[in-house]
């Protein structure tokens, strides 16, 4: 019902700085929130930050303070932009996004193919 495309990540140096966006398109009734996952080698999947409609937002603590996520509602975007990044941070980058088809139905969830983030030291 709603697709997502990513852009943005990449490779950069420790230190430096990459902005992800994601764009979704398709029918529904309300976008809820949007988010950003990460999966690194050999870990789980973690949320990365999250913001709803009214533009609130959660971080993960080891991000705090580094990475903002911002999203446009007109133009159903979502937006990380991470600085000071470190070698950690390396990982794949998923887009998240939870909608609603009709009003009072069950939200449903979907997610980018993944863009890559890589952070050398």
């Amino acid at each position: 019902q709603v697709q997502l495309v990513e852009s943005g990540g990449g490779l950069v140096q420790a230190g430096g700085s990459l902005r992800l966006s994601c764009a979704a398109s398709g029918s529904a009734f309300s976008i809820n929130t949007m988010g950003w996952y990460r999966l690194a080698p050999g870990k789980q999947r973690e949320l990365v930050a999250r913001i709803n409609s009214g533009g609130s937002a959660n971080y993960a603590d080891s991000v705090k303070g580094r990475f903002t996520i911002s999203r446009d509602n007109a133009r159903n975007t979502v937006n990380l932009l991470m600085n000071s990044l470190k070698p950690e941070d390396t990982a794949v980058y998923y887009c998240n996004v939870e909608y609603t088809v009709v009003a009072g139905m069950r939200p449903s969830v979907s997610w980018g193919q993944g863009t890559q983030v890589t952070v050398s030291s």
